[in-house]
């Protein structure tokens, strides 16, 4: 199967998880879809423009792994709060906290996935 960019659903949430600004989500597979076999709930790419944020949150049930691709951020890993770019990777298991904020000038670009425990 191929999927083309113009095909994959797109989102963008304002204020994601209590977060400042918007969040734009590319979903590259769909729950809705079947697409995770019941094994995940999200692979996509998240944009956050300069300034914007998720805020923070914990995950129950399932981790969560980012994949900086572009920009700069600062993360609080479970109170922790770390500086991160390109190439760096956050991973959040179960009954941890994160949230992630762009503190550049240009895009944040993250590759996410979270993955049912």
């Amino acid at each position: 199967m191929i999927k083309h960019l113009e095909d994959l659903k797109q989102d963008t949430i304002p204020e994601f998880r209590g977060g400042k600004g918007e969040v734009q989500i590319t979903h590259f597979l769909e729950v809705d879809k079947g697409e995770f076999n019941s094994k995940g709930r999200l692979f996509a790419k998240n944009v956050l423009k300069p300034g914007s944020s998720v805020g923070l949150h914990e995950h129950v049930g399932d981790s969560e792994t980012y994949v900086i691709l572009s920009g700069e951020g600062l993360v609080d890993d479970n109170g922790d709060q770390k500086l991160v770019k390109p190439g760096d990777v956050i991973i959040t298991r179960n009954g941890e906290k994160h949230s992630i904020e762009n503190t550049g000038t240009v895009d944040l670009e993250i590759l996410a996935l979270i993955l049912f425990d």
